[in-house]
């Protein structure tokens, strides 16, 4: 099966409209409604490749519990759960290029059929580090999934597996994505006015 990258993924958002479903929000890129049809197809494509297996879904905290939760319902292959926090954020929009473990998994992964589950992959500096680190616990198969990427922010090739929407290189906050802890609860993915951000 052919493997997308940030950079040759060229299925691109364009804004849907004003939402101001919060007056903090600039534009929706992709509604909600979109968001879950792309889940449903993503996991249909998983239910595919991993037909016999049972997979471990890793989501990668904070962000991408709201799209590992919302996927794993569509999804009928025999599924595990773990999380791990991995940080290289604070509260900047801007990543620091220091990466930290802060959440390690409770799960042994080796001889395991691993899916990892981001919310976005941007610059891919923290993904790269998460599958080295990943890869030298021996699973079966380490894979990606990401609801979102930035291919024009990409800094290091990221083998994606599974890919949601590729974004433009602006702030996005909602499903999952916060700024500094705020807004992951919106049911879309949209612009953070910038006075919000900058202030």
């Amino acid at each position: 099966m052919a493997r997308v990258t940030c950079r040759d993924h060229r299925q691109r958002v364009r804004g849907f409209g004003v939402d101001r479903k919060h007056d903090d929000i600039e534009q929706v890129l992709i509604p909600a409604e979109a968001i879950q049809q792309r889940l449903r197809e993503l996991s249909a494509e998983i239910d595919r490749d991993y037909a016999g297996r049972k997979v471990l879904l890793v989501g990668v905290l904070k962000g991408a519990f709201i799209v590992m939760a919302d996927m794993a319902r569509y999804l009928t292959v025999p599924l595990e759960f773990d999380f791990m926090a991995v940080s290289s954020y604070g509260s900047a929009t801007q990543t620091s290029g220091v990466v930290r473990i802060l959440k390690d998994l409770d799960i042994d992964i080796a001889g395991r059929d691993v899916l990892v589950v981001e919310d976005i992959v941007d610059s891919g500096l923290t993904l790269n580090y998460l599958l080295r680190n990943l890869r030298a616990r021996q699973p079966a198969s380490l894979e990606i999934m990401t609801l979102l990427s930035k291919p024009d922010q990409a800094r290091v090739e990221i083998p994606i597996r599974y890919h949601g929407f590729a974004v433009p290189n602006v702030f996005v906050v909602g499903y999952g994505l916060d700024y500094a802890e705020n807004y992951r609860n919106l049911p879309y993915v949209g612009t953070l006015r910038e006075e919000v951000y900058r202030s």
